[in-house]
């Protein structure tokens, strides 16, 4: 089954044409980072209108590479849900419209459960059930993936995500934008503990977690050193930063892991991607004697083959839209 697979829930836009749910034969993405990069974040509006200017393209450019003709498509899949509005409705209508004009099944898939699907694609062998870390710039949550199209959340953030933390930490300190990967290079050989920087727990929710205290302490640490005229260690602060998020992330996850008792830990997302992150999971895992899936580096970001390859999943448990489909900022993972 070839299905065209179409993401455009934040700044990348991207067109994948997946066969069978794991066998990715093209995967086309035009990032708009270096144009956000100048305001710092995503700007909802150019992102939008970038993705008008680009899905046409991309799709053909998709089909080309696959060695495909559109009417060897079987189906078409898009992300509809959770992401900015105006870049998820850019989306949504090109998928709508492909799928009209060719007759073929439309079917709706969950950002973030795209983003657990990475997984697949990089480890062939992976089969639920199993507890996942969803952490990227717009979501931070700790999944249970009973099935393929069967998930629930076991904890996640109160507030901001841990994506968006490394975006506004990387903006106070001038290092540019996205801040996941100046952050993780700057971090390397500086020292964690530095700077003593918050964990925050929930009262009553073990799995929670909360960011925004966090987000404040490196921002205030660093205006007040610009007041008093003091220079920061930089590679210092950026380790202690990821020290912190980790040292959030991976005992709730663990803790949820060994609720579960599925001995499978999987991780997801673009912070998914920070050395820190990955290296203390392996550490945790290793000691707990559960096995660790870790995305592929190029699959962590937003990308059209995580889509294609969920989507497969969702078509099999009969998960199709109509023409009445619309895109949505918000959905619980839960509701597909």
């Amino acid at each position: 089954m070839y299905l065209l697979a179409i993401e455009s829930s934040c700044d990348e836009t991207a067109v994948a044409v997946v066969r069978d749910g794991r066998t990715v034969l093209s995967d086309v993405i035009a990032s708009q980072a270096d144009m956000h990069a100048t305001y710092g974040g995503v700007v909802p509006e150019i992102a939008s209108r970038k993705h008008v200017e680009a899905i046409a393209g991309l799709a053909r450019a998709a089909l080309e590479r696959a060695g495909l003709k559109r009417e060897q498509v079987d189906a078409v899949a898009v992300t509809y849900a959770p992401g900015l509005i105006g870049a998820v409705l850019v989306g949504v209508s090109f998928a709508k419209a492909a799928a009209f004009a060719l007759g073929k099944p439309l079917i709706p898939v969950h950002h973030v459960r795209g983003h657990i699907a990475a997984n697949y694609i990089t480890h062939p062998d992976l089969e639920p059930p199993f507890v996942c870390l969803c952490v990227s710039g717009g979501n931070t949550m700790i999944v249970d993936v009973r099935d393929y199209t069967e998930m629930s959340i076991l904890g996640a953030t109160r507030d901001d995500a841990a994506g968006e933390c490394f975006d506004k930490a990387a903006r106070v300190l001038g290092i540019g934008y996205p801040g996941g990967a100046p952050m993780d290079a700057l971090s390397r050989g500086g020292d964690d503990r530095r700077y003593p920087l918050p964990r925050a727990h929930v009262e009553g929710a073990p799995l929670d977690m909360s960011f925004s205290g966090l987000k404040t302490a490196v921002v205030n640490l660093v205006h007040n050193a610009g007041q008093k005229g003091e220079e920061l260690d930089l590679p210092g602060l950026a380790a202690s930063f990821s020290a912190a998020v980790s040292d959030t992330l991976v005992p709730r996850t663990m803790a949820a892991a060994r609720v579960k008792g599925y001995g499978k830990v999987a991780v997801a997302g673009g912070v998914a991607a920070n050395s820190r992150l990955r290296a203390d999971l392996e550490a945790a895992c290793r000691k707990s004697g559960d096995e660790l899936f870790l995305p592929a580096l190029s699959l962590c970001g937003d990308n059209g083959a995580m889509i294609g390859c969920q989507g497969f999943y969702e078509f099999l448990a009969g998960h199709t839209a109509g023409m009445d489909l619309n895109a949505y900022a918000t959905r619980d993972i839960s509701l597909g």
